[in-house]
């Protein structure tokens, strides 16, 4: 009785991991409302309600990223005229992404998209969306969905599609809400899935190798980060030649002109704090300016990124000694004379001279912060750079009048201040190549590709360690024939930045860059040169329609094929629905697929057929026909594996993995995400072995 219990658990056990992967997914209900909002003015709105776990890419979200931006297609209709561009409305999730370096913009559980018509007689609208959605273990293929709106200058209509949810009223929609600045690691499974520790690379890149889990920051530390970088800036300004001289001076001014010892510290405290105010208040005019919109699109927006490379480029010839940057002078005399008036009034505009005086040395450096801030798109983040840069700077000149005697520990005034200045200008060079290669990867140019890249990037550095060990000197540079140990220190530091971004000439990964260099895929030679930067060199032939896919294996991006040529050499297939949006199917090929044992049984013992289920190329109009799985016709090449996928194996999910024959006899039951790598190697030998039982 009991044995008997326990086969029907464990029948019970399969028939749920059966299930587990025979299932449609569609977790996003819509609504639609027209509403009239003054005279022949109508707002068109579309509402996705997403279940718990799962979220929706705006439609700013950058092309290449995890997942697809959404898309809106309206029919032209002559009695009605479209009005300015599509407007979200919901909780927006601006979440930094590590590994890409860039920015994800979702909505979780709710988004009403808006747009606008003006009609003077009734007539209807005819518009589609095409959307993806992701939770934490996958990305669904892109869908596309149709709505229909009656325009009717009378009243309001309220349309309702079949695809039904909960009803919206118009109050709940009447504020736009504002950007909530997120992470991948930590954003509320209320309004979004985490995505934990992805290992997200884009699918074209075949040839890289294995890299590290990067684990992406919290909301906070985004925050977090934007204000060290700041801080670190402002601590760079310090040892700026025009500003390091100031702080014996003005905190000695403070001390001797204070009749008491109290109001001398006081005088500097106010003194630090308005440096604080005024840089702040810098920031905050830059976003006040600029506004959240295009703070969020400054990352992204390649014409934005080339005019950063050119600012950068300035500020780095600048500290070179080339020319200052400098502010009217007029500025700088009226804030002085306002100083001359004495009392706190006086001391926040000896604040205010300073930092005139002192633009041609933190000029650059300033622009330098804002500019990174601003990328960030997060709403306060040039106010928060600002801030760290402030403090910074600001707290010597308190510290020191509180604790005078600390003065006596400063170094002398000299020829390091200028080295500092000139070392920057190279980190400000090689800072400006990161905004080109944006600009590049953008618009898909190849001016800046990968090898061409690290070879300015090694100029760069190189050129910065000889001079930091004094191999030559710049024009302003002081006749010094030793050096002391910090500069030593620093060259041989940079020295080492040479040597570890030598090799990823020759195509190594260069790990601790990951982010700031262009993807191994981008560049002259993906496989690196005389295919040293494959993760396991393969000399046998590539078959006829096959490509290389991770880790160098053949694959075949096309199932027909793939059973021509597994029946011609007598393999099974294995087929692998996969996404360039899929985070879980990089883990697997990443984590699993990079062991050796099972490279090798994917080399040889199998054909592989890579299907990917959201690549946007459009089909030939012939196969462009109506799939029932679908619900339309089939446009893209995504399109047909999906719905070939669902058809096939009632599953729309990914990854999938599923070992048959050209008859799609199953060897053994669909995989899904799986890491370890026994497990792996185990499923993959039951299915090789139950083919070769059935030959």
């Amino acid at each position: 009785m009991a044995h008997s219990r326990k086969l029907k658990f464990t029948f019970l056990l399969v028939l749920i991991h059966l299930i587990s992967f025979s299932q449609i997914l569609d977790p996003v209900d819509w609504d639609t409302e027209t509403v009239e909002v003054g005279d022949n003015e109508f707002e068109l709105r579309m509402t996705a309600q997403l279940e718990d776990g799962w979220h929706m890419y705006s439609i700013t979200q950058k092309e290449g990223g995890i997942g697809l931006p959404t898309e809106f297609t309206w029919k032209e209709n002559p009695k009605a005229k479209k009005v300015g561009a599509i407007e979200e409305r919901g909780k927006l999730l601006n979440v930094f992404n590590e590994l890409i370096s860039e920015r994800e913009l979702y909505f979780g559980k709710t988004v009403t998209f808006v747009q606008k018509y003006t009609a003077s007689e009734a007539t209807k609208v005819e518009g589609e969306i095409m959307y993806q959605v992701c939770d934490d273990q996958q990305c669904l293929p892109p869908e596309y969905k149709t709505f229909t709106f009656e325009l009717n200058p009378s009243g309001i209509i309220n349309d309702k599609d079949d695809l039904s949810a909960d009803e919206s009223t118009e109050d709940d929609f009447n504020e736009t809400l504002p950007v909530v600045t997120d992470s991948l690691e930590n954003a509320s499974k209320e309004d979004s899935a985490n995505i934990e520790n992805e290992d997200q690379t884009i699918v074209e890149n075949k040839d890289e190798p294995k890299t590290k889990k990067a684990a992406a920051p919290n909301a906070n530390r985004s925050f977090w980060e934007i204000f060290i970088f700041g801080l670190l800036g402002g601590f760079a300004a310090l040892l700026m030649p025009c500003i390091f001289p100031m702080i014996p001076l003005t905190v000695s001014l403070f001390t001797k002109q204070s009749k008491s010892r109290s109001k001398g510290i006081t005088k500097a405290v106010i003194y630090g704090l308005s440096i604080i105010v005024i840089y702040v208040g810098l920031g905050l005019i830059i976003t006040a300016i600029f506004g959240a919109g295009a703070l969020n699109e400054f990352a992204t927006n390649p014409w934005v990124n080339i005019a950063f490379f050119i600012l950068f480029v300035i500020f780095a010839v600048s500290f070179f000694g080339a020319f200052e940057i400098t502010l009217p002078s007029k500025w700088i005399n009226k804030a002085d004379k306002s100083a001359d008036k004495g009392g706190y009034i006086g001391v926040f505009f000896m604040a205010l001279t300073l930092v005139l005086v002192s633009f041609s040395c933190t000029g650059p450096i300033i622009g330098t912060l804002l500019v990174d801030s601003a990328s960030s798109g997060a709403l306060l983040g040039p106010a928060i750079g600002m801030f760290g840069f402030a403090l910074a700077l600001a707290l010597p000149f308190t510290l020191f009048a509180i604790f005078p005697s600390w003065l006596n520990s400063l170094p002398s005034s000299g020829g390091w201040l200028n080295t500092v200045k000139v070392s920057l200008g190279f980190i400000e060079l090689a800072f400006a190549l990161k905004f080109l290669s944006n600009a590049d990867l953008v618009w898909q140019a190849h001016w800046l590709e990968r090898e061409l890249f690290l070879a300015i990037w090694l100029a760069i550095f190189l050129a910065m360690a000889l001079y930091l060990l004094n191999i030559y000197r710049l024009s302003h540079d002081s006749n010094t024939e030793r050096i002391g140990w910090p500069r030593l220190l620093f060259g041989i530091l940079t020295l080492m930045v040479v040597f570890y971004i030598l090799p990823g000439l020759w195509g190594a990964p260069l790990k601790l860059l990951s982010g700031l260099t262009p993807p191994k895929n981008y560049a002259e030679s993906p496989m690196g040169f005389m295919g040293s930067g494959s993760a396991l060199t393969n000399n046998s032939e590539l078959p006829e329609n096959a490509h290389y896919g991770p880790h160098q294996i053949p694959a075949f991006h096309d199932i027909e094929e793939a059973f021509a040529f597994a029946q011609e050499v007598g393999k099974p297939v294995l087929i692998d629905f996969t996404g360039d949006a899929c985070a879980n199917c990089r883990k697997v090929e990443d984590n699993v697929w990079s062991d050796p044992r099972v490279q090798d049984k994917l080399r040889n013992e199998v054909v592989l057929a890579s299907l990917y289920v959201d690549r946007r190329i459009d089909l030939p109009a012939a196969e462009q026909v109506y799939s029932e799985a679908k619900g339309r016709n089939l446009r893209t090449i995504g399109d047909k594996w999906s719905a070939y996928q669902i058809e096939n194996f009632n599953s729309n999910s990914q990854p999938l993995y599923i070992i048959v024959d050209e008859d799609l006899n199953r060897f053994n039951e669909p995989m899904g995400t799986e890491l370890d790598i026994e497990t792996y190697l185990d499923w993959l030998d039951r299915g090789i072995n139950n083919f070769d039982k059935n030959k």
